[in-house]
């Protein structure tokens, strides 16, 4: 049985299995890539790329789990919530709003924080 039953109890998880900078920074470079390879195939029709869009998104965080943060991926027990996760994550780290979430979640302390981080 999953330990999660929703996302709200998933998420500190979620960023608590990220507590490194390296880790969310490879997702971040991930997500990055999904996004554009997903741009490139819809405005060339190159259907055929869509397959490419996981690869491209998941390459980067897989790796990251196993040689920075040595640790399994939650994508194998919590597929779209994940999805999710990651996404959120890197919305998050866009405007600027990740580190307070890293606070709640545990994974940073908010003394640890200098105001230029903020």
């Amino acid at each position: 049985m999953r330990e999660h039953q929703t996302f709200e109890s998933f998420w500190p998880f979620y960023l608590r299995e990220h507590a490194r900078p390296a880790t969310r920074h490879w997702h971040f470079v991930g997500s990055t890539l999904a996004i554009l390879v997903l741009l490139a195939a819809v405005l060339t029709q190159n259907w055929w790329g869509l397959l490419a869009v996981p690869l491209a998104g998941y390459f980067f965080a897989w790796v990251s789990h196993a040689f920075i943060e040595r640790n399994k991926p939650a994508t194998f027990t919590y597929p779209l919530w994940s999805l999710i996760g990651d996404y959120r994550m890197y919305g998050m780290f866009l405007t600027g709003r990740l580190d307070d979430e890293l606070v709640r979640a545990g994974v940073i302390s908010d003394a640890g924080l200098a105001e230029t981080e903020r």
